[in-house]
């Protein structure tokens, strides 16, 4: 039979489709095992599906999509790319890093409804003129540009209790300051993150001192985590460079064309992706007061330590320091949250600052705004469950484990890169040290200064693979907090979070060699200091010259 059909193409298209669907047709057909190990299960290729999230999210700028992709590429790899296997993977809680099951961890859920409530206080305190009422007062006080960022660290040195509240609220109460100063979104999201996880990663009373504790096991985890911190020098580093670059008024990187942009076009955001521009245009309707803000504030961080120490016990006998240590953050932050609401009720309506429908509008606006936020950490979180199960812990802790009998000089830098490539390919810090310090505690001299090094280099690799991840759930909160697009802040702040980390790493192996805190601090921050006075002049030098 003669074919009649003018363009061959269209058939080959055809024919294409036609296999693809009897692949598709077959592959539903047939049940996979459930429980079938994936023949990439623990090697190189199971860090594979977040390094495709990543590089894709860095490459097209969009974090929604390449997140998925990610997804999609682990269901392969772990159901050995039987589509229906991967399907279920993903969507169902057939395993443990689907899509459902995450959303069905109490954990998430918890952060989840913490986040919305999070939202819902910011709109409150938007909508009742507390927020603008306090950008007035800030505005007749803080000066300079200098002034703004330096009060935002404040801040953020003061909400030390979890990174998560922190990003939400110092983002929340000094917008509106960094804005009139011209600071732009990018720098306020670095600002913010620079002050969230490294200041908790250093103080004993917060939740990730609490997390750090409870996975260390045959010593005691607390005296560990705060012995360990003159050592833990990419978060003491963080907050060294970010105030150096605030006081010499200096950037380098991408963020130096965003703080341009924002001194001398008026331009906060430097490129078109603007997610959160719908929230800026909040009518005020309230009579709000300073006190509006201040208040619900002070209650908000009141009430989340009290939630916090409450799961841990401390109204049932422990100690504060025991109750944090054993708290459960995520119903902590929940209880605490809810509560604030309930108060910031009782201070508005009684007040009229707003009326009951006004309140009552800003529960759907406060969720609204945080939808992007609740959308890229569902996704995330559901990336960094796949990765899980594809035995990417297991991989990296099997490269630790082998490697144990090097140069003992040489652990803590080795520990710190593969802590810092573990975070960043799975997006959490917290997972990070829950494999690495069971690991790295057993094999060194529980009497040794040199445990103290290796353990502050692995909390250190953490936090700064951490703050390199778009998948992170610490620099989702972040941008979330400063309104500031998500891959704006990742593109900006990975200069300075690599600048730190080289500036570590040779550190650590300082640390190794000479094993005194009062000795390495010094250099650490001197070397900090130096290295960005340095690359300030190698700018300035290249400027004289154009």
């Amino acid at each position: 039979m003669r074919n009649t059909n003018k363009n061959p193409m269209i058939n080959k298209i055809a024919v294409f489709l036609l296999l693809a669907m009897a692949m598709t047709f077959t592959v539903f057909a047939g049940e996979a095992e459930a429980g079938e190990v994936s023949n990439m299960y623990a090697t190189f290729w199971s860090l594979v599906p977040p390094l495709v999230a990543i590089i894709l999210a860095l490459i097209t700028k969009e974090v929604y999509s390449s997140l998925f992709v990610g997804i999609i590429v682990g269901a392969l790899f772990h159901s050995n790319f039987n589509l229906k296997q991967a399907y279920l993977t993903i969507f169902t809680n057939q395993t443990d890093g689907g899509l459902l099951a995450k959303l069905a961890d109490s954990w998430n859920v918890g952060i989840l409804i913490f986040l919305v409530v999070l939202g819902i206080m910011v709109s409150l305190m938007n909508k009742a003129g507390g927020s603008a009422a306090y950008g007035a007062w800030a505005r007749d006080r803080i000066k300079t540009r200098k002034g703004a960022l330096l009060s935002t660290f404040m801040l953020g040195v003061l909400v030390f209790v979890d990174d998560y509240f922190n990003c939400l609220t110092v983002g929340s109460v000094m917008r509106p300051v960094t804005d009139t100063h011209k600071v732009s979104r990018a720098k306020l999201a670095y600002i913010i993150d620079a002050t969230a996880a490294p200041i908790c990663i250093i103080a004993p009373i917060s939740s990730w001192a609490a997390a750090v504790a409870g996975v260390v096991e045959g010593v005691n985890g607390l005296d560990l985590f705060i012995r360990a911190i003159p050592y833990n020098f990419y978060a003491l580093l963080t907050i060294v460079a970010m105030l150096t670059l605030t006081i010499t008024n200096f950037d380098f990187g991408p963020m130096r064309l965003h703080e341009k942009n924002a001194q001398e076009k008026d331009d906060l955001y430097t490129t078109d992706s603007r997610p959160y521009a719908d929230s800026e245009d909040n009518v005020v309707t309230g009579k709000g007061k300073v006190i509006d803000l201040v208040l619900p504030v002070i209650v908000l961080i009141a009430c989340c330590v009290t939630g916090m120490i409450y799961t841990g016990g401390f109204f049932e006998g422990e100690s504060f320091i025991n109750a944090f240590a054993g708290c459960d953050a995520s119903v902590g932050l929940l209880l605490g949250s809810t509560a604030a609401l309930l108060i910031t009720f009782l201070l508005y309506i009684p007040r009229r600052v707003l009326s009951f429908t006004e309140f009552m509008t800003c529960l759907p606006d406060g969720f609204k705004a945080m939808v992007p936020a609740i959308l890229i950490l569902t996704f995330a979180w559901t990336l960094s469950g796949i990765t899980g199960l594809l035995g990417a812990k297991e991989f990296v802790a099997g490269l630790l484990a082998s490697n144990v009998g090097m140069l003992q000089i040489l652990l803590p830098v080795i520990v710190f890169m593969i802590a810092v490539f573990l975070a960043f390919a799975t997006g959490t810090s917290w997972g990070t040290f829950g494999i690495l310090l069971p690991i790295v505690v057993p094999i060194l001299d529980p009497t040794s200064e040199l445990l103290i090094i290796t353990v502050a280099a692995t909390l250190a690799g953490a936090v700064c693979g951490d703050h390199c991840s778009p998948i992170s759930d610490t620099t989702i909160m972040a941008s979330t907090g400063a309104q500031c697009d998500h891959i704006n802040h990742v593109s900006t702040q990975l200069p300075y979070a690599l600048t730190v980390a080289v500036v570590s790493a040779i550190n650590y192996i300082l640390a190794a060699a000479i094993q005194n805190w009062m000795i390495n601090l010094p250099i650490a921050i001197i070397s900090m200091i130096a290295t960005i006075l340095i690359i300030k002049k190698i700018y300035d030098a290249k400027e004289k010259r154009v």
